[in-house]
């Protein structure tokens, strides 16, 4: 990642954060049962990882030990970015490069760093140093109008001559275009064509390769001369796993292979997926999955392993399906079919989605419903929009407002909101005139949309934030911490909680058994 010469913003560990001046600020650590343990004072704290923790005292930034005690000044005043290992600090005099155990890598003097796990490339005016771990050196390897790390490591550089690689075995070789392709592989441009080169800066398919495109991961499509190739890269050669003199076509994502003018072949990424005769055309219906249309008006829907509905007669379209039942189209309108081609559900619906937990959302009217695995419904219990069944429980969404439904149709609460949104930890974010709350796996409320922000950090741990203060509730909604701090911080490593108050006032022990705590509604 490129770091320039403005603070910016930077996503890890916990959240976004940003450092700058302050002045100091009392930080109260609490461990999981929310019992005070100490109070410290610093300008600013911040996670990394597990074992990084950055504070800024009296514009100073440090190392801090486990107890949040500096034990490293890390020679700036603000930290630009982290990118494990290495953390990129500011200084009045430029930017400089620490490893995450503390061990000073760059002064801070140089206008820009990047990054990558082994190597740091730094830059002052148009000279580029280069610093290796592996040999832990730090050389020039230049004067270049324009240079960066690439995704594989290698050092991608330009100036009005071309492009060149100063840490491969040819740093002086001229290349006509040179473009990073993913974390193994650089894609060359020289007079004899393309070709591939590998994290050490050697050629692994020459460059004679009139044309090639990166299809996904190490796998390319290509074509050289009049012969038609499907390559993997490797790490010291790429396999051309197949070849044809026949054309291979490559458009919206689909490799078809005609033998004299007539569709014969659906390819992937490494050879032949389908080869049958009779073929009049094939369309993605999503990523590894395909119609094939015959002569005969037959469709069938092919997989990434092959037919997982033979072609058959009757059928306008199949979708990939779920639970054995796959959403079918003729003239205009939904249903379902079983592996075998058999229509199992009616099409009369506009639209369909798969089915979950034995029920499936269907349109009809204008309205979604929920169909069992034999099309039955009932329609007075229709919505303007429904989402698929996730672990028995459905959002659906009637009269403007969101509510839940359990796997028998019923309302799990009387309780409706404007959005209900699933996380990714099968809680669901709920939310009404821009507030947030939470419902729990079961749909329960834990607390009423009131916050600007919630998120759930631990079990019986949810992070609440209101008129800029920020608390801990627990998933009965009671407060472990009030609202009352100005940021609050999780420490993966101690399991600690750091809070921090920048207006100090009295609080009592929260282990304290006498302590009530108040109800988030």
């Amino acid at each position: 990642m490129k770091i320039g010469n403005s603070l910016k913003l930077w996503m890890l560990g916990v959240g976004i954060f940003t450092y700058h001046n302050s002045n100091s600020q009392t930080w109260e650590i609490y461990n999981q049962d929310f019992s005070l343990q100490s109070r410290i004072v610093h300008e600013s704290i911040n996670f990394v990882s597990d074992q990084i923790r950055i504070g800024t005292i009296d514009n100073q930034v440090n190392l801090l030990s486990k107890d949040y005690r500096p034990f490293l000044n890390l020679k700036g005043h603000a930290v630009r970015q982290i990118s494990e290992p290495w953390i990129i600090i500011e200084s009045q005099s430029g930017l400089g490069a620490f490893h995450e155990y503390g061990e000073e890598i760059l002064p801070a003097q140089y206008d820009e760093i990047e990054t990558f796990y082994t190597r740091l490339l730094a830059r002052k005016g148009d000279q580029y140093w280069v610093y290796d771990r592996t040999n832990r050196s730090n050389e020039m390897i230049g004067k270049y109008d324009h240079a960066k790390l690439a995704l594989n490591g290698q050092v991608i550089a330009k100036s009005q001559a071309g492009y060149f690689l100063p840490l491969s075995d040819k740093p002086d070789h001229v290349y006509q275009d040179l473009r990073e392709i993913n974390e193994n592989f650089i894609l060359s441009k020289e007079a004899g064509g393309y070709g591939l080169i590998n994290r050490e800066g050697r050629y692994i398919l020459a460059p004679i390769i009139d044309q090639i495109t990166h299809l996904e991961g190490d796998y390319f499509y290509a074509y050289d001369g009049n012969q038609y190739m499907l390559i993997k890269g490797r790490e010291e050669k790429a396999d051309v796993n197949y070849t044809s003199y026949h054309k291979i076509t490559y458009e919206n994502n689909m490799l078809l292979e005609y033998i004299h003018g007539k569709l014969r072949r659906v390819m992937k990424n490494d050879g032949i997926l389908l080869d049958m005769a009779g073929m009049e055309s094939v369309k993605s219906v999503g990523k590894d999955w395909y119609n094939v249309f015959t002569r005969e008006k037959k469709v069938g829907l092919l997989g990434a392993s092959g037919w997982e509905v033979s072609p058959v007669t009757g059928v306008d379209a199949i979708l990939p399906g779920n639970e054995n039942l796959y959403p079918a189209s003729k003239e205009g309108k939904f249903g379902f079919i079983n592996k075998s081609g058999n229509w199992i559900i009616e099409n009369k619906f506009q639209e369909v989605k798969n089915f979950s937990n034995g029920l499936a959302a269907a349109k009809i009217h204008g309205s979604w419903v929920y169909i069992d695995r034999q099309g039955n419904f009932n329609e007075a219990f229709s919505f303007e929009e429904v989402r698929d069944y996730h672990r028995g429980l459905g959002i659906v969404r009637k009269d403007g407002k969101s509510f839940m439904l359990n796997s028998s149709g019923e309302r799990v609460s009387d309780l409706s909101y404007e959005k209900i949104s699933l996380l990714p930890d099968n809680y669901y974010l709920i939310e009404n005139d821009g507030k947030f709350g939470l419902l729990d796996t079961n749909g329960k409320e834990i607390t009423s949309p009131q916050f600007d922000l919630v998120r759930r950090e631990n079990h019986d741990v949810i992070l609440a934030s209101k008129n800029g203060k920020f608390g801990i509730i627990d998933e009965e909604g009671n407060f472990k911490l009030p609202l009352h701090y100005d940021k609050i911080l999780f420490d993966p490593s101690t399991k600690h909680i750091l809070a921090e108050d920048k207006s100090p006032i009295h609080i009592p022990d929260m282990d304290s058994k006498s302590q009530k705590r108040k109800k988030a509604d």
